[in-house]
């Protein structure tokens, strides 16, 4: 009994001591990290990947939750670690579909499958997000568990349906905008709610810059959360970390629209 016990004192103090970045990395002392990306430019991934992999070097243990799995993809993305554990391209064909650009998250998957970290699907369901456009926050079945259901904090949907107005450059019908927006703000909550979980061993979320800024993403729902920026552009005080990346190579994006 007395082995058994300290067995499990000593589970638990390894797990406290991982629970938060270790001393010399750039969120040290941190449970929940957001490090964000501009989707497409591989030098931003590169950069943030040397700073995860460095904290993880260095002990931390987090799961690592990703913008790119839909959360209702978690029983596959569990099942396809099961029966391929070290092989991402197994993992990226059961779970990743078409929506990304997968060789520059396979490193991530790579590393989460050499450490034994957790991978958690963060993101908004497609339906739901189709719901919210339509039907509002309201149309969320767990929106009171996830505080959507009390009034936004101010300014919030206008912060988010200007950006969803730059970011489709200006071309989306005005009836669309709010909808779209208020799909960006159930998206910030559902990834908010996915790493709470994480909270005793750490956790770090890989998502776009936008969900991880401080002043309309991610940290309004998890406000202790670090927020670190991997931006073409400086936008001083959107994150707590900032890290300017050379702009990718890419034909105009608002072209085609």
């Amino acid at each position: 009994m007395y082995t058994k016990i300290l067995i499990a004192l000593c589970a638990v103090l390894v797990l406290s001591a991982c629970a938060s970045s270790p001393a010399g990395t750039p969120f040290a002392g941190k449970s929940y990290v957001l490090m964000g990306e501009v989707h497409d430019n591989a030098l931003g991934h590169r950069a943030r990947f040397q700073v995860l992999e460095k904290a993880v070097k260095a002990g931390w243990r987090p799961a690592i939750a990703m913008e790119q799995f839909d959360v209702e993809r978690q029983a596959d993305l569990d099942q396809a670690r099961l029966e391929q554990p070290d092989n991402p391209d197994y993992l990226i064909q059961k779970v990743g579909g078409k929506r990304w650009d997968w060789p520059l998250y396979r490193p991530v998957i790579m590393l989460a499958m050499h450490y034994g970290l957790p991978i958690i699907a963060a993101n908004l369901s497609r339906q739901d997000a189709s719901r919210v456009v339509k039907s509002g926050l309201a149309a969320l079945a767990n929106a009171e568990e996830m505080g959507l259901a009390q009034p936004l904090p101010a300014g919030l949907l206008a912060a988010q349906r200007e950006e969803v107005r730059v970011g489709h450059c200006n071309k989306l019908p005005e009836n669309l905008l709010d909808g779209m927006a208020l799909a960006q703000i159930a998206r910030d909550a559902v990834m908010a709610k996915v790493m709470k979980p994480y909270h005793a061993r750490g956790v770090v979320l890989l998502a776009g810059n936008g969900h991880v800024r401080r002043d309309w993403g991610v940290p309004l729902w998890l406000p202790d959360a670090l927020s670190m920026g991997f931006v073409e552009n400086s936008n001083k005080g959107a994150f707590d970390k900032e890290q300017l990346i050379a702009p990718a190579n890419r034909a105009d994006p608002c072209a085609g629209l």
